[in-house]
């Protein structure tokens, strides 16, 4: 079989959009000789293209396969063993991604499971994975693409000898180029009150709170977490104990309060805070700022907080 230059582009057009995610593209030479592969497979005869042709079409293809891999990524967020909703530190992780790639836009969210149970389950499981991240993704404020493709794999893909990198969901994104940064002010309300601090105050980390029962930052969290990223990071000597409180119950220790002070601790360290500068307690409803049971809903995020006590200054 014999194809023309025009057919030749066409379908090395067709190879490139059908690049056979989740497949793992290692680099442009390994998908060019997936490509090289591919035609032969389909009885192309490379030998009747003349040279230069030749050369010239695999430039081509090298040029869109770099363009290709660099314009989309991948972030990957895993499960528990069969659990639909994502766990604390895929969860922590997740909005890490979400505050440090606020102009992505989200193409493709594929869902995996493990091989135990049926293929029908795992198909379920895994389409359940993937709209419990998008739905994340949504909730945040990420764009995700009007013609997103959302798929469930279940247990049919090359499984890893680890079960648990198999419980997971990919999140395929591209970074849009359009967003201009604003301007920050100099100095924020944050880092005027750990300016003037001294040993053992507590500074209450306005609007940063979560989701009732949960350490899952609401999205306005966010850009508290970055002040308090940004002042780690201007004042090398500090050094801060993370305070996590909940609201509804009086009891002194409670699982939440302490996975909720955890989750800024794991914020900080997984961008580049020293684990020495940083520790972290668990203080439950024993000091709520409103009485318990709280008024209302208000009250209730209010004392569903993390606070910092300064260490050392």
């Amino acid at each position: 079989m014999t194809m023309s230059y025009g057919h030749l582009l066409n379908t090395e057009s067709y190879y490139l959009q059908d690049n056979s995610l989740p497949y793992k593209t290692e680099s442009p030479a390994h998908c060019a000789g997936l490509f090289y592969t591919k035609l032969v497979r389909r009885g192309v005869s490379i030998k009747r293209i003349n040279q230069p042709l030749m050369k010239h079409t695999f430039t081509l293809l090298m040029l869109a396969v770099i363009f290709f891999t660099h314009a989309q990524q991948k972030h990957t967020v895993y499960f528990d063993f069969d659990i639909d909703e994502a766990n604390s530190s895929s969860v922590s992780n997740l909005d890490n991604w979400m505050a440090q790639n606020k102009n992505a836009i989200v193409e493709k969210v594929y869902g995996y499971a493990d091989s135990k149970g049926s293929n029908d389950y795992n198909i379920d499981l895994s389409q359940r994975r993937a709209d419990d991240v998008l739905n994340r993704l949504k909730a945040y404020g990420i764009a995700v693409n009007n013609n997103v493709e959302v798929k469930a794999f279940g247990e049919d893909f090359e499984q890893d000898e680890n079960e648990a990198k198999n419980r997971k969901v990919e999140i395929y994104y591209t970074l849009s180029k359009e967003i201009s940064s604003e301007p920050k002010p100099e100095k924020k309300e944050l880092a005027r009150r750990v300016e003037g601090s001294k040993l053992g105050d507590k500074l209450r980390l306005e609007n940063l709170n979560f989701y009732g029962n949960s350490a899952h930052f609401l999205p306005e969290s966010i850009p508290v977490l970055e002040e308090l990223l940004m002042v780690m990071k201007n004042n090398p000597n500090l050094k801060i104990q993370i305070q996590g409180h909940i609201c509804c119950e009086k009891t002194a220790m409670h699982p939440v309060s302490m996975d909720r002070a955890k989750a800024v601790y794991s914020y900080l360290v997984n961008n580049g805070i020293p684990h020495s500068r940083l520790s972290y307690k668990d203080f439950g409803g024993s000091s709520p700022i409103y009485n318990i049971p709280e008024m209302n809903e208000r009250e209730r995020i209010t004392n569903r907080r993390v606070e910092i006590e300064i260490i050392a200054n």
